[in-house]
Protein backbone atom coordinates (compact mmCIF):
# COMPACT_ATOMS: atom_id res chain seq x y z
CA UNK A 1 0.00 0.00 0.00
CA UNK A 2 1.36 3.43 -0.94
CA UNK A 3 2.01 5.88 1.88
CA UNK A 4 -0.16 8.96 2.05
CA UNK A 5 1.14 12.45 1.32
CA UNK A 6 2.85 14.08 -1.61
CA UNK A 7 5.22 12.13 -3.80
CA UNK A 8 8.12 13.26 -5.98
CA UNK A 9 9.42 11.72 -9.20
CA UNK A 10 12.65 9.74 -9.00
CA UNK A 11 12.79 8.16 -12.46
CA UNK A 12 10.91 6.66 -15.38
CA UNK A 13 11.00 3.54 -17.53
CA UNK A 14 12.56 4.16 -20.93
CA UNK A 15 12.01 0.70 -22.38
CA UNK A 16 12.13 -3.05 -21.85
CA UNK A 17 15.54 -4.74 -21.95
CA UNK A 18 15.86 -8.36 -23.02
CA UNK A 19 13.24 -11.08 -22.50
CA UNK A 20 13.35 -11.65 -18.72
CA UNK A 21 11.41 -8.61 -17.49
CA UNK A 22 14.29 -6.16 -17.16
CA UNK A 23 13.65 -2.47 -17.87
CA UNK A 24 15.91 0.48 -18.57
CA UNK A 25 15.17 3.22 -16.05
CA UNK A 26 16.29 6.84 -16.38
CA UNK A 27 16.89 7.90 -12.77
CA UNK A 28 15.87 11.42 -11.77
CA UNK A 29 17.45 11.13 -8.34
CA UNK A 30 21.03 11.83 -7.37
CA UNK A 31 20.72 9.62 -4.30
CA UNK A 32 22.71 6.44 -5.05
CA UNK A 33 20.62 4.53 -2.48
CA UNK A 34 17.39 5.25 -4.32
CA UNK A 35 17.93 2.39 -6.78
CA UNK A 36 19.13 -0.60 -4.79
CA UNK A 37 17.89 -4.11 -4.03
CA UNK A 38 14.96 -3.96 -1.65
CA UNK A 39 14.02 -0.33 -2.41
CA UNK A 40 10.33 0.37 -3.01
CA UNK A 41 9.04 2.77 -5.62
CA UNK A 42 5.52 3.93 -6.40
CA UNK A 43 3.97 4.87 -9.74
CA UNK A 44 2.36 8.21 -10.52
CA UNK A 45 -0.67 6.36 -11.90
CA UNK A 46 -4.19 6.15 -10.55
CA UNK A 47 -4.41 3.72 -8.87
CA UNK A 48 -0.84 3.86 -7.56
CA UNK A 49 1.19 0.68 -7.88
CA UNK A 50 4.15 -0.25 -5.69
CA UNK A 51 7.26 -1.99 -7.02
CA UNK A 52 10.15 -3.60 -5.17
CA UNK A 53 13.57 -3.56 -6.81
CA UNK A 54 15.25 -6.97 -6.91
CA UNK A 55 18.42 -6.10 -8.84
CA UNK A 56 20.07 -3.09 -10.49
CA UNK A 57 23.06 -2.62 -12.74
CA UNK A 58 24.40 0.37 -14.67
CA UNK A 59 23.62 0.77 -18.37
CA UNK A 60 24.57 3.39 -20.96
CA UNK A 61 20.93 4.63 -21.05
CA UNK A 62 20.49 4.70 -17.26
CA UNK A 63 20.01 1.65 -15.08
CA UNK A 64 18.80 -1.85 -15.85
CA UNK A 65 16.30 -2.71 -13.13
CA UNK A 66 14.57 -5.97 -12.24
CA UNK A 67 11.32 -5.55 -10.28
CA UNK A 68 9.55 -8.23 -8.26
CA UNK A 69 6.63 -9.61 -10.28
CA UNK A 70 7.90 -8.41 -13.67
CA UNK A 71 9.12 -11.64 -15.22
CA UNK A 72 8.89 -11.32 -19.01
CA UNK A 73 9.26 -8.87 -21.85
CA UNK A 74 5.50 -8.24 -22.19
CA UNK A 75 5.23 -7.19 -18.53
CA UNK A 76 8.36 -5.04 -18.88
CA UNK A 77 7.08 -3.45 -22.09
CA UNK A 78 3.84 -2.52 -20.28
CA UNK A 79 5.95 -0.35 -17.92
CA UNK A 80 7.35 1.83 -20.74
CA UNK A 81 6.85 5.49 -19.80
CA UNK A 82 5.80 4.79 -16.20
CA UNK A 83 7.16 7.38 -13.76
CA UNK A 84 8.33 6.22 -10.34
CA UNK A 85 7.88 8.30 -7.20
CA UNK A 86 8.74 8.26 -3.52
CA UNK A 87 7.09 10.06 -0.60
CA UNK A 88 8.44 13.60 -0.32
CA UNK A 89 9.70 12.94 3.21
CA UNK A 90 12.04 10.19 1.91
CA UNK A 91 14.13 12.63 -0.13
CA UNK A 92 17.73 13.04 0.96
CA UNK A 93 18.82 15.99 3.09
CA UNK A 94 20.05 18.85 0.90
CA UNK A 95 23.39 20.53 1.26
CA UNK A 96 23.66 24.30 1.57
CA UNK A 97 22.89 26.02 -1.76
CA UNK A 98 20.92 23.01 -3.07
CA UNK A 99 17.23 23.23 -3.90
CA UNK A 100 14.48 20.85 -4.93
CA UNK A 101 12.94 21.89 -8.26
CA UNK A 102 9.46 22.03 -6.73
CA UNK A 103 10.77 24.47 -4.07
CA UNK A 104 11.79 26.87 -6.87
CA UNK A 105 8.61 26.65 -8.95
CA UNK A 106 6.36 29.64 -8.41
CA UNK A 107 9.12 31.96 -7.18
CA UNK A 108 9.20 35.49 -8.55
CA UNK A 109 12.26 36.19 -10.71
CA UNK A 110 13.84 39.64 -10.47
CA UNK A 111 17.07 41.08 -11.81
CA UNK A 112 19.73 42.81 -9.67
CA UNK A 113 17.98 46.19 -10.09
CA UNK A 114 14.71 44.74 -8.76
CA UNK A 115 12.93 44.59 -12.15
CA UNK A 116 10.30 41.82 -12.25
CA UNK A 117 11.14 39.32 -15.01
CA UNK A 118 8.49 36.65 -14.41
CA UNK A 119 7.83 33.52 -12.37
CA UNK A 120 9.57 30.16 -12.34
CA UNK A 121 7.18 27.80 -14.08
CA UNK A 122 9.46 24.79 -14.26
CA UNK A 123 12.91 23.32 -13.94
CA UNK A 124 14.47 21.28 -16.73
CA UNK A 125 16.98 18.76 -15.43
CA UNK A 126 19.66 18.33 -18.07
CA UNK A 127 22.64 16.07 -18.46
CA UNK A 128 25.06 18.98 -18.96
CA UNK A 129 23.23 21.64 -16.94
CA UNK A 130 19.83 22.36 -15.49
CA UNK A 131 17.67 25.23 -16.73
CA UNK A 132 15.12 27.36 -14.94
CA UNK A 133 11.98 28.06 -17.00
CA UNK A 134 10.72 31.59 -16.41
CA UNK A 135 7.28 32.58 -17.69
CA UNK A 136 7.17 36.31 -18.35
CA UNK A 137 4.17 38.61 -17.86
CA UNK A 138 3.38 38.37 -21.59
CA UNK A 139 3.42 34.55 -21.48
CA UNK A 140 6.83 33.89 -23.05
CA UNK A 141 8.84 30.99 -21.65
CA UNK A 142 12.53 31.80 -21.17
CA UNK A 143 15.04 29.10 -20.21
CA UNK A 144 17.88 30.37 -18.03
CA UNK A 145 20.87 28.07 -17.41
CA UNK A 146 20.91 27.35 -13.67
CA UNK A 147 24.56 28.27 -13.17
CA UNK A 148 26.22 30.37 -10.49
CA UNK A 149 27.16 33.22 -12.86
CA UNK A 150 23.45 33.91 -13.63
CA UNK A 151 21.86 33.17 -10.25
CA UNK A 152 22.90 35.28 -7.32
CA UNK A 153 20.48 35.29 -4.45
CA UNK A 154 17.93 32.54 -4.03
CA UNK A 155 15.31 33.14 -1.37
CA UNK A 156 12.66 30.39 -1.52
CA UNK A 157 11.25 31.41 1.85
CA UNK A 158 11.08 35.03 0.64
CA UNK A 159 9.35 34.02 -2.57
CA UNK A 160 11.93 35.32 -5.04
CA UNK A 161 15.15 34.62 -6.85
CA UNK A 162 17.63 37.19 -8.21
CA UNK A 163 19.14 36.57 -11.64
CA UNK A 164 21.76 38.30 -13.74
CA UNK A 165 20.75 36.94 -17.16
CA UNK A 166 22.88 37.25 -20.27
CA UNK A 167 22.15 40.33 -22.39
CA UNK A 168 19.10 39.85 -24.61
CA UNK A 169 17.77 36.73 -22.90
CA UNK A 170 14.69 38.55 -21.63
Amino acid sequence: MAPTGQHVSVGYVRRAHGIRGEVVVRPLSDNPERYRSGARLFTDEDPVREFEILRVRPHKDGLIVVFAGIDDRNQAEALRGVTFTIPREERRTLNEDEYWPDDLEGLTVIDASGRHLGRISGVILGDAQDRIVVTTEDGRRVEVPFVEEFFGEIHPSGGHIVVDPPEGLF
